[in-house]
């Protein structure tokens, strides 16, 4: 059933099979996002190695204005994870079926403002462009701490640094060379085989960010904010069966 299938996006109970699945579903939203952010607002959103790097040059040569604009976007993100955390521990305790889905409908709230008055704010750059980088970075917090939480830490889906590095590491692994004695190396070590499941994994979250940031950049190029409507409803498909349920029981028990 096509309900059960969303269902199964952001209900409680995780599998690997669901994880893997809503992890590469907002791979691609990230990446849309990142990448129609750029264009937008000429600043990467996702990811805040940069950030903190041009913080510390920006620091260094006391342009004070872009260390301000570098420590809102930091703060930004930090409160989006952290009010993801908060969220999802909320549910927890109330035992909701949305508890992992309330991140994302907010998420898809706060891109279905920016891409309905992107254009009207467009015109107030001043205003505009210190806004748009914090939300998204907020955005981009919370979709991130979402994911962690609910994978364990084992997925991340709005930078790339960690998740190449790793698919790195299962490469050597992949082509190391045990030698003769397969059982066990020089040293008595276990034979070095690579994970495969996990890199397959990586790969196919890598490539959904590829493709969603080749998305979001085309759609952004030819459409404009408007683009970012499509990315929202997708959120929201995740998110909205656990929303119903919890407000179908929420019902239910008020009429007991």
């Amino acid at each position: 059933m096509p309900i059960n299938y969303l269902r199964g996006f952001t209900a409680p109970e995780r599998t690997d099979a669901a994880n893997r699945r809503l992890g590469r579903s907002l791979a691609f939203v990230a990446g849309a996002a990142n990448a129609g952010g750029f264009l937008a607002v000429g600043q990467y959103t996702s990811h805040m190695s940069g950030v903190v790097s041009s913080l510390a040059d920006n620091l260094a040569l006391g342009d004070l204005a872009l260390v301000a604009a570098g420590l809102s976007s930091l703060a930004a993100f930090m409160i989006g994870a952290a009010m993801s955390a908060v969220l999802i521990n909320w549910g927890r305790r109330r035992r909701l079926r949305s508890v992992y889905a309330t991140p994302l409908a907010i998420e898809a709230a706060l891109l279905l403002c920016f891409g309905l008055l992107g254009s009207n704010l467009e015109h107030h750059r001043l205003f505009f462009l210190p806004v748009t980088v914090c939300l998204l970075c907020f955005v981009m917090g919370l979709q991130n701490a979402m994911i962690t939480k609910i994978s364990r830490a084992e997925i991340r889906t709005t930078h790339m640094t960690g998740l190449v590095t790793d698919i790195g590491i299962e490469l050597g692994k992949l082509f190391y060379w045990n030698g003769w004695r397969p059982e066990a190396d020089a040293d008595g070590e276990g034979v070095v085989r690579a994970d495969r499941r996990k890199l397959a994994l990586l790969g196919s979250l890598l490539a959904s960010f590829l493709a969603g940031g080749l998305a979001g950049a085309a759609g952004f190029r030819h459409l404009g904010f408007v683009s970012t409507l499509p990315l929202a409803v997708v959120l929201l498909a995740l998110a909205v069966v656990p929303l119903i349920d919890d407000m179908r029981s929420g019902a239910r028990k008020m009429r007991f």
